[in-house]
């Protein structure tokens, strides 16, 4: 059982660019901030910069809008290059009004644009350009994780901010992970007075990513990655694709 967590962010993280060595920058951090990776410390990094990282930016110069993006687009006052972008990502509409669109991403995550962002990719040339999502989160979990192996043996969390239905406020989210368990199945086990759980599924990879997301924040803190410490877990690792649930028990689309 936990009964403490350390969380701190790394200091000084350059701004990262396609192709660039996350594993490697993380390490620079850690040396910066006086830091070594430990045995199941959880490393949670914002989603951008691993997109960044993996080049997944679109030139908007380069798109050409469809017909259902420009009229999608007058239904909800965007730039039509953006709701094609959009719509290039994702599996169906869900909802959408006057400045929002809520998609089903073709990873199965419900979120606002389809995770389609302009914040934060700003390049010297000048040009428009929107970021998407890594094609394969928790393979890109994986591979970080790989890359920081030779340190310890830490689990890595890829983190996004997710709004929410019936709350305002958005809340950091894991969309990848490796070496931990997105869900712990609770179900079967008693409670304190000996009550068998029926439904508890926690979700320790979301939590764990909304823990972190206080240090990341949302506009300019400039500090992406942050490690968590302390966390205790016997579940076996599993990726966040097991996360979304399944046509049939979603009771709200």
């Amino acid at each position: 059982m936990t009964a403490r967590l350390e969380l701190f962010a790394l200091p000084g993280l350059p701004m990262v660019r396609a192709g660039d060595d996350l594993p490697a920058l993380i390490e620079a951090g850690l040396e910066r901030a006086g830091q070594r990776l430990r045995d199941r410390d959880v490393v949670v990094i914002a989603q951008k910069i691993v997109s960044k990282a993996e080049g997944r930016t679109v030139d908007l110069a380069d798109v050409e809008p469809g017909a259902h993006a420009r009229m999608l687009a007058n239904q909800v006052g965007k730039d039509p290059r953006i709701v094609q972008v959009v719509l290039s990502d994702s599996a169906k509409v869900v909802r959408s009004r006057p400045n929002l669109m809520i998609m089903q991403h073709r990873l199965g995550f419900v979120m606002a644009n389809a995770g389609v962002d302009q914040s934060n990719v700003a390049e010297p040339d000048g040009r428009q350009r929107a970021l998407l999502l890594p094609l394969d989160p928790d393979g890109s979990a994986e591979a970080i994780r790989a890359g920081l192996s030779s340190r310890a043996d830490v689990a890595v969390i890829i983190s996004d901010s997710f709004g929410r239905p019936w709350r305002r406020g958005t809340a950091g989210v894991a969309i990848g992970a490796a070496g931990i368990p997105s869900l712990i199945d609770l179900r079967g086990r008693p409670d304190l007075f000996g009550r068998i759980l029926e439904v508890s599924i926690i979700g320790f990879a979301d939590e764990i990513a909304a823990a972190a997301s206080l240090l990341q924040g949302q506009a300019d803190e400039a500090q992406p990655v942050v490690v968590v410490r302390g966390l205790s877990w016997q579940a076996p690792p599993l990726p966040v694709a097991a996360v979304i649930r399944p046509p049939e028990e979603d009771l709200f689309q």
